[in-house]
């Protein structure tokens, strides 16, 4: 059995994993080119579809640039040096197939539809859990923009998560220009989410009548803390029913935020920020492609493999008392 603790103040908990062994596997198995490159995937590497159109017909299917950009995400490659992983690997296991070159990669991932791999839905509504992230993309270097300040050109993007509270699995994920407040990314977040939710978690950010009305929407309760100079909004000599944001917000008044918090398990959203750590420790906190589009579809397969990640195993474990 293995502890894990966490490196900081003395007061902190100590965790112990119950599952050590089959954690560490999956682990291991995280960096395995056959899991990754599968059987069904090498069936499909090149395209079989026509067209009808004018022009080069495309020679590789949306498996084989998908498969690029993962190991690319892995192994933290250029490009180029992924083509070379790709073309050895093929080599060596007598596999007669070859990698698309670099520059096929880099136009055809601006158009690749990345699906997030989740696993089959259960008929139990969800605890989404909502958080953003800023990752650097191609820009000038920090020394310039200390010195000159920034340009017009972008050098951060937003990646906007929900993750589900119990299995920590990413549900959707919507990329943005670092200019986007995460308020506006969450109604759009809720719509591509087809199952039932029974409650949607988020920070202050996400406290604007356009989220509640996002989140009323999908018949889910909003366990968001209200800005600490917030006003009621809907009075109670109104006609209109109680709005839930006035329902917290006078909660708060009467037991304290650290107690509502607890009763409404807004701490469960700790787990968006643990899905944001996992994201920038494994694949880092940049992107390399040079156009939004390419930025995005290489953020959306990093979700794509947490998600794959998340079925090889994960961390068992418990507060030790």
């Amino acid at each position: 059995m293995k502890t894990h603790t966490k490196h900081s103040k003395s007061n902190k908990k100590q965790y112990h994993i119950r599952n050590w062994k089959s954690y560490n596997q999956a682990l291991v198995e995280r960096g395995s080119l056959t899991f990754w490159m599968n059987k069904e995937a090498l069936e499909t590497w090149f395209n079989t579809e026509r067209t009808g159109k004018r022009g080069k017909p495309i020679v590789y299917g949306a498996v084989a640039i998908q498969t690029v950009l993962t190991l690319q995400s892995l192994f933290h490659l250029p490009l180029r040096q992924t083509e070379g992983l790709l073309n050895s690997v093929f080599r060596l296991s007598g596999i007669s197939l070859i990698s698309p070159d670099y520059s096929t990669v880099s136009k055809r991932g601006e158009t690749l539809s990345v699906d997030l791999a989740r696993r089959a839905s259960s008929k139990k509504a969800k605890h989404i859990v909502i958080d953003s992230t800023g990752v650097k993309v191609f820009g000038e270097g920090e020394w310039k923009v200390r010195q000159h300040g920034k340009s017009k050109r972008r050098t951060w993007i937003k990646v906007h998560l929900g993750i589900d509270e119990e299995t920590g699995e990413i549900t959707v994920a919507k990329i943005t220009a670092n200019s986007s407040h995460d308020s506006e990314a969450l109604p759009e977040l809720l719509h591509a989410i087809p199952d039932d939710l029974k409650q949607v978690s988020g920070d202050g950010a996400y406290d604007t009548r356009d989220c509640y009305q996002a989140i009323e929407a999908k018949h889910a309760y909003a366990a968001i803390p209200p800005q600490s100079n917030a006003k009621i909004w809907r009075h109670g000599n109104s006609s209109a029913p109680p709005h839930v944001r006035d329902q917290n917000l006078r909660r708060i008044r009467k037991v304290g935020r650290k107690r509502w918090k607890k009763d409404v398990g807004y701490h469960r959203r700790s787990l968006a920020e643990t899905g944001m750590f996992r994201f920038k420790t494994i694949f880092g906190d940049r992107v390399s492609a040079r156009k939004f589009a390419g930025q995005a579809a290489q953020l959306l397969i990093r979700c794509r493999m947490l998600n794959q990640m998340l079925d090889l195993g994960m961390p068992d474990s418990y507060v030790v008392a």
